[in-house]
């Protein structure tokens, strides 16, 4: 009798774990897949009237022209039907001598609404194009 429940024990034990390991992941959705690493936006010149799209790795700034830009951080939406990207943005203009303004644009842009948080430049227009 004590062997017996000894047997039904382990197999309830075996079973658990082959869940956890096997079948639980499939059900949890994870955020690391959600983030990326990239951001791609798109910037448009609006003298010239030409765009360029430029690759950012997040937390490192790079130069185009007069203006400095850093992604902070950049995110993928959960759902594929209506995909939404999200990415926090810096741009400091290089041409402004006034050192109280930091930035021209600080926050979050997204990629289905510019105009929530709109990037105000008289020259420069930017959109987030990518999240990878």
């Amino acid at each position: 009798m004590l062997l017996k429940k000894n047997t039904s024990l382990g197999r309830t034990k075996l079973n658990l774990l082959i869940f956890l390991f096997f079948i639980f992941p499939f059900f949890v959705h994870s955020e690391q897949n959600l983030e990326g690493n990239y951001t791609n936006i798109k910037i448009l010149d609006k003298i010239s009237s030409k765009n360029i799209l430029v690759k950012l790795k997040n937390g490192e700034s790079k130069k185009y022209k007069d203006l400095l830009i850093k992604s902070m951080k950049c995110k993928n939406s959960e759902f594929d039907d209506n995909p939404e990207i999200t990415a926090y943005i810096q741009v400091s203009d290089l041409t402004n001598k006034n050192k109280d303004d930091v930035f021209v644009f600080n926050g979050w842009m997204f990629s289905s609404s510019p105009s929530i948080t709109p990037f105000d430049h008289p020259v420069y227009d930017i959109w987030l194009v990518s999240c990878y």
